[in-house]
């Protein structure tokens, strides 16, 4: 019998069902984050469901061409962006557990016009790609609710092409410093 310490599956059940059911627009997250020249042509339904953390992308080396893969796609404006940069000969994998959230970018994606953004469904743990396929990893406040962070970034590394990039916002604290209060529960990890 295997115990899971870090309750993986709690932790990725109160994930799946706080993101799945946001539905309070939370436009003022993305106008703070995004300038309006970066969200002109960004569908109102990916606009209004932002929940990242920080614009990530203004330091991100995206070229035309390049494959990105957008860790946690949520909405949808990353992957968008990110899009618009790789061109057409470009592609982004918007990359998410929750298949609300590919619906969300997929749909958005549509309606900017771009045919570069593909869904994929899977855990940032275990991303469902073969190895060195991607120039650029790019995650906006979503490797903060994997239980297994290292893992996560293990599998960035394996999925990026030498020479290529991760490019993350996110929040940070060391684990080590809390609680076993919190260690232990679910949704104060979540939260």
């Amino acid at each position: 019998m295997s115990r899971d310490l870090l309750h993986q599956d709690e932790i990725r059940a109160l994930v799946r069902e706080a993101y799945g059911s946001v539905d309070a627009s939370s436009r003022a997250v993305a106008e703070k984050l995004y300038s309006m020249e970066e969200l002109a042509g960004v569908p109102a339904a990916a606009v209004d469901h932002a929940l990242g953390v920080g614009n990530h992308l203004r330091h991100a080396r995206i070229e035309p061409g390049d494959t990105v893969l957008d860790l946690g796609c949520g909405s949808g404006i990353d992957s968008i962006l990110a899009a618009r940069r790789t061109g057409p000969s470009g592609r982004v994998l918007a990359l998410d557990f929750l298949p609300e959230m590919l619906e969300r970018t997929t749909s958005a994606a549509h309606e900017a016009g771009l045919a570069n953004v593909e869904p994929l469904e899977g855990e940032m743990e275990a991303i469902p790609l073969p190895d060195s396929t991607v120039d650029c990893v790019i995650s906006n406040g979503v490797i903060n609710l994997s239980p297994r962070k290292a893992r996560a970034l293990a599998e960035c590394a394996r999925v990026l092409r030498p020479g290529g990039e991760l490019c993350v916002a996110d929040v940070t604290l060391e684990e080590e410093e809390l609680p076993p209060e919190v260690l232990t529960h679910p949704a104060a990890w979540a939260g």
